[in-house]
């Protein structure tokens, strides 16, 4: 299985360069590379944030092993899990508003505290404290996918450089994104196996990471605001009623929920559905193999565009590429006749869904949403993913502790990912939605703009 996975990784990371070397050749990216002010100021952002990204990454590999090691069983496992989820829907949604009420960069300053303090927690034992930890793990998380993009957006928009060019950045970000997920899945491994600190050594190799880039925040950064209101509550009613008074937003955060929460089910799922093979599955390479997949559909993003796609046309492609792949998953991971081998080919299909999805629906975002409530309506995008993942969270270890055991996880698995079809297409119906009324916008501005020019 290993010389198996290790032909795929080689011929995916190919394919990976060979991609991204011919889109960094269109006119497009020629055009964005000639341009020293946009390249300093994508430089201003990138470097923090992919610092930030690489602090979020180290914590991913051993935090149940940690829970694990601390004598806690699954069922105590399971509940932190849910507590960073329901920090995250709950303190998640204020988060939004406080940004743009006082500053985007503050807020991810703020960030790189709290998920320190998160990680620092780990060094305890104990269950409250490692619970606190969870809570501001919950609610950096939300800061981390809102107030970054939203401080980008804005200065960018601000400094007067094609809104086209927003997409560029997102495409390479999601990139060095799967890059950065390789090398932190590495030294985590370095720390905690290789010099045998254990696993908490990945949550204090964190620390510095986050300490550097809130340093880089703080002395590179301008500020820069969304809403003034001074009542948060209010702020977070005007976020939710700009969304369902306009179907453009909305359909848009119904792309964004049903896509995420297949996403984060995903992460909870895949190594269950691979273990329960005979097959011993080397879970690293497997893991840097997702990774390259994103990093393969960042650089079908970037090429596609240089090629005229447009974005919402992109999304739709990723979000049926979704569907097809739990759909094959809902029938591989079948109980009565499991096939872990196209299970794993149909993530791989995801995970390159996924690098295609991130930098469309950032470029799209930023079109649609207003700048006064970026950063809080993207947080209450978040909030039906972070609560339907908690609910299968939950719903999954019932399973675990059935009379059943081993053979009630199996078929709970095959249930889940039939139930992430069915996300998905509700996703793709959004999605269709989505881009005519999209299109219908912009061709209506376009012909406005003929008209008065014309007129001129």
């Amino acid at each position: 299985m290993k010389e198996f996975i290790l032909s795929v990784l080689g011929i995916l990371a190919a394919a990976s360069g060979i991609l991204q070397y011919i889109s960094s050749r269109t006119k497009a990216a020629a055009v964005v590379s000639t341009n020293p002010d946009f390249l300093k100021f994508r430089q201003l952002f990138l470097g923090p944030y992919l610092l930030s990204i690489l602090g979020d990454w180290l914590q991913g590999p051993y935090v149940y092993r940690l829970y694990s090691q601390y004598g806690f069983d699954p069922g105590q496992i399971a509940f932190l899990y849910v507590i960073g989820f329901a920090a995250s829907a709950l303190c998640g949604t204020f988060a939004g508003p406080l940004a743009d009420r006082f500053g985007r960069k503050r807020a991810c300053i703020v960030f790189c505290m709290l998920y320190s303090v998160c990680c620092l927690t780990k060094l305890s034992p104990d269950f409250y404290w490692l619970a606190f930890g969870r809570i501001c793990g919950g609610i950096s998380t939300s800061i981390l996918f809102s107030a970054f993009e939203a401080w980008y957006v804005c200065h960018h928009m601000d400094t007067g450089f094609p809104s086209e060019w927003i997409s560029s950045t997102f495409s390479m970000a999601t990139f060095w994104n799967g890059v950065l997920a390789i090398l932190a899945g590495i030294l985590a491994d370095v720390g905690a196996e290789w010099l045998e600190f254990g696993p908490v050594a990945p949550f204090m190799t964190a620390v510095p990471f986050l300490v550097m880039a809130g340093v880089l925040m703080a002395t590179n950064w301008q500020e820069n605001f969304g809403s003034t209101q001074t009542n948060i509550g209010r702020s977070c009613a005007e976020g939710l009623r700009v969304i369902f008074s306009n179907e453009i937003i909305l359909f848009l955060g119904v792309v964004q929920s049903m896509f995420e929460s297949v996403m984060y089910i995903f992460v909870f799922i895949w190594t269950p559905v691979l273990d329960a093979s005979n097959e011993r599955w080397p879970l690293g390479l497997v893991f840097s193999s997702f990774m390259v997949c994103i990093m393969l559909g960042s650089s079908f993003h970037s090429l596609l565009m240089s090629k005229g796609f447009r974005p919402q046309y992109l999304l739709h492609i990723c979000i049926i590429t979704a569907f097809c792949s739990m759909l094959v998953c809902s029938y591989t991971t079948d109980p009565s006749a499991p096939m872990p081998v196209a299970s794993y080919l149909a993530f791989l299909v995801l995970e390159v869904a996924i690098g295609l999805y991130f930098p469309s629906i950032g470029y799209l975002r930023s079109q649609v949403i207003p700048e006064s409530l970026r950063a809080n309506i993207m947080n209450w995008f978040r909030l039906p993913l972070n609560v339907i993942t908690c609910c299968v969270l939950l719903w999954l270890h019932r399973q675990e502790d059935s009379p059943n055991g081993a053979k009630s996880t199996s078929s709970g698995d095959h249930f889940v990912f039939l139930l992430c079809a069915i996300m998905s297409a509700i996703g793709v119906m959004g999605s269709y939605a989505f881009s005519n009324r999209f299109q219908d916008k912009r061709s209506f501005a376009e012909s406005e703009k003929t008209a008065l020019d014309e007129n001129a």
